[in-house]
């Protein structure tokens, strides 16, 4: 298994309008986390302009298609998102 980091960088009005979409996004990232692809995730603080994700799986694909269906990125929430591979290698939790 490997890990990957989807990287978020936040629209200005983040904060303002996620309300909306909020429920729908933290639902899929349960799911995500429930069939053990999604490992962390949130956004980062003051200022509030980017988040990330880590998923653990085979190849990107999780990744990638988390934030496709994401109601963050498909209402324009998300200015770029990205999805790289991290080698990871130190860490309580690091399954190689």
């Amino acid at each position: 298994m490997n890990y990957y980091i989807l990287n978020y960088k936040l629209a200005d009005n983040y904060l303002q309008d996620r309300g909306q979409y909020r429920a729908e996004h933290l639902e899929m990232a349960q799911e995500a986390a429930g069939k053990g692809e999604l490992v962390l995730g949130g956004a980062l603080d003051e200022p509030a302009d980017e988040a990330y994700l880590i998923f653990r799986s085979e190849n990107e694909d999780a990744a990638t298609a988390f934030a496709k269906n994401d109601p963050y990125v498909k209402n324009g929430l998300i200015k770029e998102w990205t999805v790289r591979k991290w080698n990871a290698v130190v860490g309580s939790n690091i399954q190689n």
